[in-house]
């Protein structure tokens, strides 16, 4: 395949998998036979929990639109990042993992070796063109010895895939539609993040880039 043709609007047309370092991988293509449900999962879940621009501890408006499924969502205000059982917005709590998504995640967290991961949170990330998330560690967990998955749906992206230090060189990882990416064991707490999105179009989702990643939090 053409590297070149990973920046464009395609998704894997066949499945392979691609090692990042011990305890990560991108598995090319693993949730396209899952695409219409997820899809219609999400439209769901969104319905119930819309996305909203999170503030960081420091005061800064996040340009990731977020929202969550699960018994857990990750939330980020002036008092610090946590798990809430609560949606801040509604004071509700978050919708349930809907069957596609817990099964997905549970699949390819198996495939990548981490057996009998039952997440219990999905953050749901919604890119637009320019939007990006910063370097950063997924270290909110209780039990860090459980793997992340990170499904990629819509426009494609560039994942940066760095070291346990935020100062260590970063691998550009780009990700189609449909392709998911498993840390865990070694590779957990290394530090990640994306590169802002750039205009484009794809026909399941628009122009939007929309990130599900599960975690084991509580």
């Amino acid at each position: 395949m053409n590297t070149a043709d990973l920046f464009g609007n395609v998704t894997s047309p066949v499945r392979w998998d691609e090692p990042l370092c011990d305890g990560a991988v991108v598995l090319r293509g693993f949730a396209l036979a899952d695409e219409t449900a997820l899809l219609h999962a999400l439209d769901a879940v969104v319905m119930q929990t819309p996305f909203r621009h999170l503030i960081t501890p420091g005061g800064f408006r996040m340009s990731v639109g977020m929202t969550n499924a699960g018994s857990l969502g990750w939330v980020s205000d002036r008092r610090g990042y946590r798990y809430d059982p609560v949606d801040p917005l509604s004071g509700k709590p978050w919708p349930g993992l809907p069957e596609a998504f817990l099964q997905l995640a549970t699949a390819a967290a198996a495939h990548a070796g981490f057996a009998g991961f039952v997440p219990d949170a999905c953050l749901i990330n919604r890119y637009e063109a320019g939007t990006r998330l910063s370097l950063h560690q997924d270290r909110d967990e209780h039990d860090l010895g459980q793997p992340i998955v990170s499904v990629s749906l819509g426009m494609p992206a560039v994942f940066l895939f760095g070291g346990r230090l935020r100062k260590d060189a970063q691998v550009r990882v780009p990700l189609a539609h449909g392709d998911v990416v498993v840390w865990g064991g070694p590779a957990r707490l290394r530090y990640h993040g994306v590169m802002p999105l750039k205009p484009g179009y794809h026909e399941a989702l628009g122009g939007v880039r929309i990130n599900l990643t599960f975690r084991k939090a509580g």
